[in-house]
This record gives structure tokens, C-alpha cells and sequence, in this order.
């Protein structure tokens, strides 16, 4: 298509002079018209199916994979990082004979407590959060120096009870006692010290973690418990954490020195050897 432009001449010579005149505004109209009568038409873009497609939206780095109601998770949480440091404790494991029983009182938890695994109660010794891999062997040399200086522990449990406290519980626990445990735990600890390694500042309580809990829930009444063990040995474990709760894995493994187990009756002629003990029975005696 041609289109004839006629120049038409300016009436105003000062406009002219100026370059604004009529004239120059018609031609520039007429050019801008030329242009788009020129230009081809846009086609309409196609359409592609596999863009549509809707596609599985992958995790943020950095953070661990989401699990979807129904499925379980066996492994550690996967948050695409590797810590640089371990969990370790040092901790006397739970016989089954005594975890048994612990195991028929968690029945009793309603709401949202998440009861500890039979296989997995013990008693803390003392906790380390971060140790780095190189310095594990430092604290299983540790404990082999410091095994033979200790005896065998008769643990006896006592009644239940709550971390921070019953007001505000996080944790149920049972509470265990035995001759030289605070001595053994105290020991461990001044150890890890002189190694220069981080442990947890709190003073030692000798308990059994029954549960913990994950949100409203309520309390268990009071408990109590007539078991005991001989602790001949104990170990040191690193602790994953995992969706379900943590996860342990036994690091080492030591032997305490075999005493003889105490007898429950004093010998008859000890008795009348000591006239203190028919004059006050009762009084406290100092521990040995």
C-alpha cells in the first residue's frame, strides 16, 4: 500500500525557520503510519503441553526433606549437611529385666508424650554436644584409665518425676540411686574438663528417661519402682537425632572393677563386734 504525502508549505516563515512548522509534523505522522503498515503481524505463540506440566517442587537447601502423613522415616533427618561435631555420653545402659517394667509404666502416658524405647533407657553419666570425630579416641582412653578406679554400682530405682519440674514438665523420668555414682559421674566429668571438651554445666541427678514431651499432655501420678541392677560396666555413646526422637550408638564399651557384690545381711559376728550399733541403730553411718 502507497501512501502520497504532500508537502505542504508553511505559512509562517518564522515556524519554518524553526523547524516546527506544520509541514515537519505532518511528515513524521506519515512515517510512523509507513512503519506500521510495514511491520509484520505477531502470530500467536504456541503452546507447549510439557510446560504445562506441573512439576514436583523440590526442598530448600539447607533444610530437611518434609515427610508426608503416612510414611515413616528410618534413617537420620537428612538436612543436606554433615555436622562437624558428635553428641556423646557417657551412660549406664538399662538391663531388660529392669527396662521391662519401666516399659508396662509408659502405658500409663497419655497426649502427646513420646515414651523412650526399652533398648534405649540408661542413665546419664555426663554429656558432651559437640565433640569433634578427632578427639573421640581421647575420651575412650579416658574412660579405660578411669574404669579400673571404680567398682561395680548396685542401682537401685526410686520414684518418677519431672524435668524442669511438675509444673512445667518436658521430661519424665525415674529417679536411681547407688553408692559412689556421683563419685564415678564426678569423676567423668572433671576427665572431660582436662581435656578442654564442652560438657553440659547442669548437676549430675542420677535418673532413667521414661518420656519426653511434644506438646499438651498430662501428668503421670507418682510412681514407684522395688528393681535393682549390678552395673558392671558402662559406655560411651554418640546420639542422632532423628523425626521420631534420638537415636543412639554405642562408641565404646568398659569394664568396671569386679568387686564383690555386697551381702544383703551383715556377717553374725559383726553384729557384737561394733556396741555402737546396739546403742544407736539408727544413726547414719559414714560412707565408705
Amino acid at each position: 500500500m502507497k501512501v502520497k504525502v504532500k508537502r505542504a508549505e508553511s505559512r509562517d516563515p518564522k515556524a519554518a525557520r524553526q523547524g516546527g512548522g506544520p509541514d515537519t509534523v505532518v511528515e513524521a505522522e506519515a512515517q510512523r503510519v509507513l512503519k506500521g503498515l510495514s511491520a509484520p503481524e505477531p502470530r500467536p505463540a504456541q503452546r507447549d503441553p510439557a510446560a504445562e506440566q506441573v512439576r514436583p517442587e523440590r526442598p530448600a537447601a539447607g533444610r530437611p526433606q518434609q515427610v508426608r502423613r503416612g510414611e515413616r522415616r528410618t534413617g537420620p533427618v537428612d538436612d543436606g549437611h554433615t555436622p562437624s561435631t558428635y553428641r556423646l555420653f557417657y551412660a549406664l545402659k538399662v538391663p531388660r529385666e529392669v527396662a521391662g517394667p519401666l516399659a508396662q509404666a509408659q502405658k500409663h502416658l497419655k497426649g502427646n508424650w513420646r515414651a523412650v524405647r526399652a533398648d534405649q533407657m540408661h542413665v546419664t553419666l555426663a554429656y558432651l554436644p559437640a565433640v569433634p570425630p578427632a578427639r573421640v579416641p581421647e575420651l575412650r582412653a579416658l574412660a579405660q584409665r578411669l574404669a579400673p578406679q571404680f567398682g561395680a554400682l548396685d542401682i537401685r530405682l526410686r520414684g518418677t518425676g519431672y524435668f524442669p519440674n511438675e509444673g512445667s514438665p518436658r521430661v519424665w523420668f525415674v529417679k536411681v540411686e547407688a553408692e559412689g555414682l556421683s563419685d564415678f559421674a564426678a569423676a567423668l566429668r572433671a576427665g572431660v574438663q582436662e581435656l578442654g571438651l564442652e560438657i553440659e554445666e547442669l548437676p549430675f541427678k542420677g535418673h532413667i528417661t521414661l518420656a519426653r514431651k511434644k506438646g499438651p499432655a498430662p501428668r503421670v501420678p507418682p510412681l514407684t519402682f522395688d528393681a535393682a541392677w549390678r552395673a558392671t560396666g558402662f559406655t560411651l555413646q554418640r546420639s542422632l537425632l532423628q523425626k521420631t526422637g534420638p537415636v543412639y550408638e554405642q562408641a565404646g564399651a568398659y569394664h568396671l572393677r569386679d568387686d564383690p557384690a555386697p551381702s544383703l545381711t551383715p556377717p553374725p559376728e559383726s553384729l557384737h563386734s561394733d556396741p555402737a550399733l546396739h546403742e544407736s541403730p539408727s544413726a547414719p553411718q559414714e560412707p565408705t
